[in-house]
């Protein structure tokens, strides 16, 4: 797609939403060839690190004593996250597209917007950096093994807002994007960690932490509900839920896998559950018949609840992740 003439972003006429209009930076191209192998810098030599391939993708592999983790260049995307003695956490589908498209699973960063919320039509969805190519950036080791990695996309020419990512691997799994202001104006934005959860049957997990909670649901226009009780798999036969004023934290609780994940959040002023339920799936190809196998709890700033930066001004969206086996 040819880079757009003219600043890097404006002002959204639609005022309830106040939410920034970015434009493609300028030679953005360049930014999404994410067919290169992940490498490391030299300067970066640290026990349990190293660059390879993980299904495929080119990654970012860690091993420690605490847990296993794989990072593809291509988005920053955690794409797995094993907890030593346990299974995997995450759902990675068998059929996902290979870099430059965006893959299907783990947890891609949507930043610095979500789905194309106040974008125009061409922008890539769910942001600007979930194809780009990653670096690390720093590592170190901590006493009881974890692992904290720093993590960086490419600086986009015009685009006023930063954005760093930081990763600790140990028992449980940290995850924060912290977002800078560099330009001379406000900038609102929305982001998510969109994270698609590993489960034995969507049919059959809930999701406590969100009882009272207003959501806006996509099966209804967006029409505001009041949720009673834990989630549980919808009537219709999916799920596209934002939850307003939602700060987790959130358990998934899974009896076929035996096993509960709970988020905590530190930054987040809301939610989204999505499953694409199994009509929709039928016309994914890297959903199809996975649709069973997974659940997106999200953690977003979204809708309502986007952020609102002054220059100079940053912002941490954070969750830990952590996985009981029952």
């Amino acid at each position: 797609m040819a880079a757009t003439d003219g600043p890097a972003i404006a002002t959204h006429p639609d005022a309830a939403a106040r939410l920034s209009a970015f434009r493609l930076p300028a030679a953005y191209g360049r930014t999404v060839d994410a067919a290169l192998p992940a490498s490391l810098d030299p300067g970066i030599r640290i026990a349990g690190l190293s660059s390879g391939v993980f299904h495929g993708f080119p990654s970012w592999l860690v091993q420690t004593p605490l847990a296993t983790v794989a990072i593809s260049v291509s988005g920053g995307q955690l794409l797995s996250f094993v907890p030593t003695g346990g299974r995997e956490v995450l759902w990675l589908s068998p059929q996902s597209d290979k870099p430059p498209l965006p893959v299907r699973g783990g947890t891609p960063v949507c930043w610095p917007y979500f789905a194309r919320m106040g974008q125009a039509g061409g922008m890539p969805s769910h942001g600007l950096v979930r194809t780009a190519r990653w670096s690390v950036t720093q590592a170190r080791r901590e006493s009881d093994g974890t692992l904290v990695l720093k993590l960086a996309p490419p600086v986009l020419a015009g685009l006023p807002l930063r954005l760093t990512m930081t990763l600790r691997i140990g028992r449980t799994l940290s995850q924060t994007l912290e977002t800078e202001n560099v330009g001379d104006q406000p900038v609102v934005f929305t982001q998510a960690l969109h994270n698609y959860f590993r489960v034995s049957d969507v049919r059959k997990v809930t999701v406590s932490g969100l009882d009272g909670l207003t959501y806006l649901d996509k099966k209804d226009h967006g029409r505001a509900q009041r949720q009673q009780g834990d989630w549980q798999w919808p009537s219709s036969g999916y799920s596209d839920r934002i939850y307003t004023g939602a700060t987790g934290p959130y358990v998934l609780h899974d009896p076929g896998l035996g096993r509960n994940i709970r988020i905590t959040t530190r930054g987040s002023h809301s939610a989204v559950v999505w499953n694409a339920g199994e009509q929709a799936a039928r016309g994914i190809d890297d959903i199809g018949a996975g649709w069973r196998h997974y659940l997106s709890v999200e953690v977003t700033n979204v809708a309502p609840d986007a952020i609102t930066l002054q220059p100079g001004e940053r912002h941490e969206l954070e969750q830990v992740i952590e996985v009981v086996e029952r």
